[in-house]
């Protein structure tokens, strides 16, 4: 690839936006970032408005060539506020990217569209397994696969769906033991992502090559994602300080009991 693509970085003011946006411009990106708001000090190519705004998503769309659209709830919320952010924002988006002709979307999706399935012991999830959602936040993340393999058929877009585990520092407990993706193999996992050779529908998961994985690596490797870090190197410190309730039979976690629509 001579030229690396364009990006607007939806959500680029969240968590995950912060610690990615750096990474990719180190990476050689030109990055326009789309928020509610920009942090004090925020430099660079700065777009402020809602993924829902039509007028907004356009504008900012012009000259892109692609989107990794990390906007919307990232937790459980309740039900008019996660299908606002969540379902309205995206079809926003792929309505948008179709009309202003960028046709590379990469989409935040979630483990928690899968977070009711039981962990097999000695099996790794593929990433295309049965939409089992365990939340509101996780059913739009499943309605939101949905929809981007809708525009993938009939309006001929590219989309990479990534089922993130948990995107952090480090793991914080013994779920994030398996589930953890290092914000530089997320960087990496993006990279592939975007290589304009990845065509149409992919889903993979967002994980680092973990010892304890649950999930498939197969996929990502398939678009050229190789991970290079393992929560392995933090097990001893997170075992020692382990909950002993924590819920992991069930891939989503705690976000199986959480109640429905109540904020976590």
């Amino acid at each position: 690839m001579s030229e690396l693509p364009h990006l607007l970085v939806t959500g680029s003011a969240g968590g995950l936006g912060r610690e990615l946006v750096p990474r990719l411009r180190a990476a050689g990106y030109r990055v326009r970032s789309l928020d509610l708001a920009h942090p004090d000090g925020a430099e660079g190519d700065l777009v402020t408005g809602s993924v829902t705004d039509a007028a907004v998503v356009e504008g900012a769309l012009e000259g892109v060539d692609a989107v990794v659209h990390l906007a919307g709830q990232s937790r459980e919320a309740p039900w008019a506020q996660v299908l606002e952010a969540n379902v309205q924002g995206l079809w926003t988006l792929f309505d948008a990217c179709v009309r202003r002709g960028v046709a590379k979307v990469v989409y935040a999706s979630s483990n928690h569209a899968t977070g009711m399935t039981a962990r097999a012991e000695g099996a790794e999830l593929p990433a295309d397994a049965e939409l089992r959602p365990d939340t509101y936040y996780g059913w739009s993340k499943a309605a939101g696969e949905s929809l981007a393999r809708l525009f993938v058929e009939r309006a001929g877009l590219d989309v990479v769906s990534v089922r993130i585990g948990t995107c952090f520092a480090r793991p914080a407990n013994v779920r994030g033991l398996s589930t953890w993706m290092s914000y530089d193999d997320c960087t990496r996992l993006l990279a592939a992502a975007l290589d304009p050779r990845v065509r149409g529908w992919h889903s993979v998961w967002g994980i680092s090559r973990n010892t304890r994985r649950w999930w498939s690596l197969a996929e990502g490797e398939a678009i050229g994602y190789h991970p290079q870090d393992d929560a392995e190197e933090f097990a001893a410190e997170v075992l020692a300080g382990a909950d002993p309730d924590e819920v992991v039979d069930l891939v989503g976690g705690g976000f199986t009991t959480t109640p429905l629509g109540q904020p976590n």
